[in-house]
C-alpha cells in the first residue's frame, strides 16, 4: 500500500494592523487616558511639587526620587503579561477610589496639614485611573508597582522621630560594641563614641543611617522584583534589607572611627559624609545576593534515584466473536 498524504489545513492569517490603524480603533481609550492623566496631574500638582522640595532639601528622602524612573522599568517588563490582560474598564469602582483618593488630598492639603495623607493619595488616584481604563485584570498585574510606588513618600513626622531615635541609638551603641571587638578604646556617652578618652566622635542625626536604610529598602524592593524566585524569598530579602542597612551603617562609623583614630580626624569625617556612602551601597547589596545564594543552597529539590519509570497501561481488547470461531475451525481443521 502506498503512503498516504495528509494536508495539514492551515487557517486564514491574522493579518498585522498598521499603528495607525490600531491608533483609529483605540482613539477613545486613548484619548480619554490622557484626559484623566492631565487632570489628575493638575489636581495633584502642589502634592508633586512638594515632594521635589522634599527630595531636594532633605537628604534622608533623596532617593525617592528614582522610585518613579524604577517603577517605570517594572512597568516596562511587564509589558508582554499587560498585552495579554483583557481590557474592562470598570467607571463605577474607578470613580469610588477616585473619590477616595480626592477626600484624601483636599485633607492632606487643605482642610488639615497633613501631607503624608495627601501624598498617598497620589497613588490611590494612578489605581482609579487605571481601574477606568484598563480594569481589573490590569490592576492586579500592576499591584506591586503601585505598592512600590509608596516608597517616594517620605515618612510622617510622628514616624520619623519613632524610627530615627532608636537608629541613632543602635548605631551608637553597635558601633562601640565592634570598636572594642577590634580593639579600639571606646566609650558611650550618650550618642558620642569617645575614642581612646580623647576623640569625641558624634553620632548625629544625620548618621543615625536613615538615609541608608531608605535607600537600601528602594534597591531591596527593585530587586526582588526583579528576580525570579519564590514569594517566600523575596519576603525574606525585603525583610533583610533592614538589619543589612543598619549593619552597613555600623561598619561605616567603625571605619571613620579608626580612620579618625590611627590617621587624622579631618580625614575621617571626609571619609564617613564621601566615600564611606559610597562603599557601603554596594557592600549592602551584595550581602543581598549573598543572601540568595544562600537560600539556593539551603533549599534544594528533592533528589531522584535514576531516571523516571514510566508505566504503559495497555488497552484490553474486546472478544471478536467471529474471528474466535475462525481461529477454532482452522484448529479443528
Amino acid at each position: 500500500m502506498g503512503r498516504t498524504a495528509v494536508k495539514h489545513s492551515v487557517g486564514p492569517r491574522v493579518a498585522r494592523r498598521s499603528p495607525a490603524g490600531l491608533l483609529k480603533d483605540h482613539f477613545g481609550l486613548i484619548a480619554a487616558t490622557g484626559l484623566l492623566a492631565a487632570v489628575t496631574l493638575w489636581s495633584y500638582w502642589p502634592v508633586v511639587t512638594d515632594l521635589f522640595r522634599v527630595w531636594r532639601n532633605n537628604e534622608d528622602y533623596s532617593a525617592g526620587q528614582f522610585v518613579p524612573l524604577a517603577a517605570v522599568v517594572l512597568l516596562w517588563r511587564q509589558r508582554k503579561a499587560l498585552q495579554r490582560c483583557v481590557i474592562a474598564p470598570c467607571w463605577w469602582a474607578g470613580g469610588l477610589v477616585l473619590a477616595l483618593a480626592e477626600a484624601a488630598r483636599i485633607y492632606g492639603y487643605g482642610l488639615a496639614w497633613r501631607p503624608a495623607a495627601g501624598r498617598y493619595a497620589l497613588v490611590l488616584a494612578i489605581a482609579a485611573l487605571v481601574l477606568m481604563v484598563a480594569g481589573w485584570q490590569v490592576l492586579r498585574r500592576v499591584a506591586w508597582i503601585l505598592l512600590f510606588l509608596f516608597l517616594m513618600f517620605p515618612l510622617p513626622g510622628r514616624v520619623h522621630s519613632a524610627v530615627s531615635d532608636p537608629l541613632q541609638w543602635v548605631a551608637t551603641t553597635g558601633s562601640v560594641f565592634l570598636l572594642e571587638a577590634y580593639g579600639v578604646p571606646a566609650d558611650q556617652q550618650g550618642n558620642i563614641v569617645l575614642l581612646n578618652d580623647n576623640i569625641p566622635m558624634a553620632v548625629a542625626e544625620a548618621c543615625s543611617g536613615l538615609r541608608m536604610l531608605t535607600a537600601f529598602i528602594i534597591v531591596t524592593a527593585f530587586i526582588a522584583y526583579m528576580v525570579k524566585r519564590p514569594r517566600w524569598q523575596k519576603a525574606v530579602l525585603l525583610a533583610a534589607s533592614i538589619p543589612v542597612a543598619v549593619v552597613a551603617n555600623m561598619i561605616r562609623i567603625v571605619a571613620t572611627g579608626v580612620i579618625m583614630l590611627y590617621v587624622s580626624v579631618e580625614i575621617g569625617e571626609k571619609f564617613f559624609h564621601d566615600f564611606a556612602g559610597l562603599v557601603m551601597m554596594p557592600a549592602a547589596v551584595s550581602l543581598l545576593f549573598a543572601l540568595l545564594a544562600l537560600m539556593d543552597l539551603l533549599v534544594t529539590a528533592p533528589p531522584t534515584d535514576g531516571p523516571a519509570k514510566t508505566t504503559v497501561i495497555r488497552a484490553r481488547r474486546r472478544p471478536n466473536p467471529q474471528r474466535n470461531g475462525r481461529q477454532r475451525r482452522k484448529s479443528s481443521a
